[in-house]
């Protein structure tokens, strides 16, 4: 039986020192660059190309959230031991993308985050956002609302051969532009944004910039220092290798206060009592954690984030966007249709496959390919993980070349 003083001292033993340890017995090779192979046991038998739908999670960070589970079947953690646990999160990821501590809050879901920003900001009649046709569609429906309860225009910009550049929006910006919202990463071909460029763009009008990251953190590079965006959210399932129920939310320091949460709770008060039935309030980013958090979700983000930074985003992403520009290159030589553009620097590539989407995913599963793909899909999403390799890249391209 794992007694609760037992976890805590294994889990805090063990989330200290998961990127030490993996480090250690991580062992280089042409087929294995990152040495994580072996942490990943869907690799065994078969070749796992859906990151960008669900990634798969390591072993040491599964290990570690069902060490939490177990635990709430002999003696659960208390409460202010899963909120120091929520506060190694939020400082793990903050070190990820560049931020402080004080800057990351933990929400339930990416959506949740551009949910809280539009309210903050007190739309208005003839306010305007502005959005992209790559975006994922949780936005297309936020806007849509607001749009018919606030009056708000919504301008979308329209992509040129699967591309929104900055000087796409450039004409949809003015001085009644609140927000620019854009996926860093679209999940429908992996188009990358450059995000310094687009908050140039929105600041010099006044408005701020927005970034859906959950197709992007983990596999990319981030330093909010380096890249002014003034807000983003990140859920965990994908490139940070986690599971579901938790999601990063960032806020610039210098617009905390601007940011107000859009609910409130018992989690959110300090510990000190101003009087009574009155509660001082965090002012930092823990002011968006009102209630009880998916604290199972929060052990597995907090190993996940450690093992990540143990390989190192640097390195994660010079391997996974190495095999995405070969895959791009040999499949516009194979002759099928691009749907991600050439010399796009992201791990996603996206094509036509030319076939039934049912037909696709039985040639992929008689190969031992998996890729998550629906019946009328005219399209191919690959979504590369740092567990894939180039022998791998290589079976997949061997096989599109029997769908010409």
């Amino acid at each position: 039986m794992l007694t609760r003083r037992a976890f805590l001292g294994a889990a805090s033993a063990s989330s200290a020192a998961l990127a030490t340890a993996a480090s250690a017995r991580r062992i280089v090779s042409k087929d294995d660059p990152l040495g994580v192979r072996a942490d990943f046991p869907g690799t065994r038998d078969s070749i796992f190309f859906d990151a960008a739908y669900t990634a798969l999670s390591p072993q040491p960070a599964i290990n570690y959230a069902q060490a939490f589970l177990q635990a709430l079947g002999s003696r659960p953690p208390n409460v202010p031991e899963m909120m120091h646990e929520s506060g190694i999160v939020r400082e793990r990821f903050a070190k990820l993308i560049g931020a402080t501590k004080e800057e990351v809050g933990l929400v339930y879901a990416t959506s949740d985050g551009e949910n809280i920003i539009t309210q903050a900001l007190n739309l208005k009649p003839g306010d305007n956002v502005v959005i992209d046709d790559l975006h994922y569609r949780s936005t297309y429906v936020l806007y849509q609302r607001l749009k018919e309860e606030l009056g708000i225009e919504v301008r979308i910009v329209r992509n040129v051969k699967g591309a929104t550049p900055p000087e796409l929006f450039a004409p949809h910006v003015d001085a009644r532009t609140r927000l620019v919202s854009v996926s860093w990463i679209s999940h429908y071909n992996g188009y990358r944004q450059d995000l310094q460029a687009l908050a140039d763009l929105v600041h010099a009008q006044g408005g701020y910039l927005y970034a859906d990251s959950i197709q992007g953190i983990g596999m990319l590079e981030m330093d909010v220092n380096k890249i002014d965006v003034d807000f983003l959210t990140c859920g965990s399932y994908k490139w940070l290798l986690a599971g579901y129920g938790v999601a990063a939310f960032y806020v610039r320091k210098e617009l905390m206060a601007l940011v107000s949460p859009d609910r409130s709770g018992g989690f959110q008060t300090k510990s000190r009592t101003v009087g009574k039935h009155e509660y001082e309030l965090h002012t930092d980013a823990r002011k968006y954690q009102y209630a009880t958090m998916s604290f199972g979700a929060v052990y597995h983000l907090n190993a996940a984030l450690e093992y990540i930074l143990g390989v190192g985003v640097k390195n994660i992403e010079r391997h996974s966007v190495g095999l995405a520009t070969k895959l791009n290159k040999e499949l516009v030589a194979q002759g099928f249709e691009m749907l991600t553009p050439p010399g796009n620097a992201s791990a996603i590539v996206s094509f036509k496959h030319g076939r039934t989407g049912k037909a696709v995913r039985e040639s992929l599963q008689s190969e031992g390919i998996y890729i998550n793909i629906g019946d009328k899909k005219d399209y191919l999403r690959v979504g590369i993980g740092l567990y894939n390799n180039e022998a791998e890249i290589d079976r997949l391209l061997k096989l599109t070349a029997s769908w010409i």
